[in-house]
C-alpha cells in the first residue's frame, strides 16, 4: 500500500481513536473518581467509615479490574447496543471502553486520596468542616497532582483497549491495523500503525508529566 492510500486509513483512524479515548477518559474520570474517593472515607478509620460500603464497593472494583478487557468487550455487547443502539463503531465504543476503565481509575483515585496528610484533614475537621468540604477543600487539592498522573496512565491504558475494540467492531487504529495490515498482510502498513500509536501515547505522557510537575510547582509555591 502507498503512502497516498495509508494516509486517509490513518488520518480517519487517528481521529475515531482520539475521539474514542477523550469521552471514555470523561466518562472514567465521572465515575471512577467518587468510587475512589468512597473507597477511602468509608475504610476502616475514614471519615464516612461503613464496612458493608466498602467491602461491597471493593468488590466490584476488583472484579471490573480483574476481567481482561476483550472478554469484557464481548460480554458487554447486549448492554452497549440498549445504551447506544449499536456494538459497533467508535461512540458504541465508548461504553466498554469507559466501563473497563473506571475500576482501574478508581485504585488509582483511592491510592492518591490516601496519600494525602490526614493531619490537614483532621485540622479542617477540628474547624467544623463537613465532610463535602474536606473533599473539596483538601482530599482533592492536595491529589490534584497525583490525580493527574493517575488520569494520564488511564488514558494511556485506554489507548491500548481501543486498539483492541477494533477486533469487534470498533474503529479507530486498532481496526485499520487488523482490516488493512494483518488480514491482508500488509507488513508496512501495520508498522506504521505501531509508530502512530506509540506517538499518542508519547505526546500523551508528556502533557501529562508537565501538567503533573506544574501543580506540583504551584503547590510547593503556595
Amino acid at each position: 500500500m502507498t503512502w497516498s492510500e495509508m494516509q486517509p486509513l490513518l488520518e480517519q483512524g487517528t481521529i475515531d481513536t482520539l475521539y474514542m479515548v477523550l469521552w471514555a477518559t470523561v466518562v472514567t474520570v465521572v465515575g471512577g473518581l467518587p468510587l475512589g474517593i468512597l473507597l477511602v472515607l468509608t475504610d476502616k478509620g475514614g471519615l464516612l467509615q461503613n464496612t458493608v460500603v466498602n467491602k461491597v464497593v471493593g468488590a466490584i472494583v476488583n472484579i471490573g479490574r480483574s476481567l481482561p478487557f476483550i472478554i469484557l468487550l464481548i460480554a458487554l455487547i447486549p448492554f452497549t447496543t440498549f445504551v447506544v443502539g449499536t456494538f459497533i463503531g467508535p461512540t458504541a465504543m465508548i461504553v466498554p471502553l469507559a466501563i473497563g476503565a473506571i475500576p482501574f481509575f478508581a485504585r488509582l483515585v483511592e491510592t492518591s486520596v490516601r496519600e494525602v496528610d490526614h493531619g490537614l484533614v483532621e485540622a479542617v475537621q477540628s474547624m467544623g468542616g463537613s465532610v463535602p468540604t474536606i473533599i473539596r477543600k483538601v482530599l482533592l487539592p492536595q491529589a490534584l497532582p497525583s490525580l493527574v498522573s493517575g488520569i494520564t496512565t488511564t488514558v494511556i491504558v485506554l489507548v491500548g483497549y481501543s486498539a483492541m475494540a477494533g477486533a469487534v467492531g470498533g474503529e479507530g487504529l486498532g481496526s485499520k491495523a487488523i482490516t488493512y495490515g494483518y488480514q491482508r498482510f500488509d507488513t508496512q502498513f501495520m508498522l506504521v500503525t505501531v509508530v502512530v500509536l506509540i506517538v499518542i501515547v508519547t505526546v500523551v505522557q508528556l502533557i501529562g508529566d508537565l501538567a503533573v510537575r506544574l501543580l506540583a510547582r504551584r503547590g510547593r509555591a503556595a
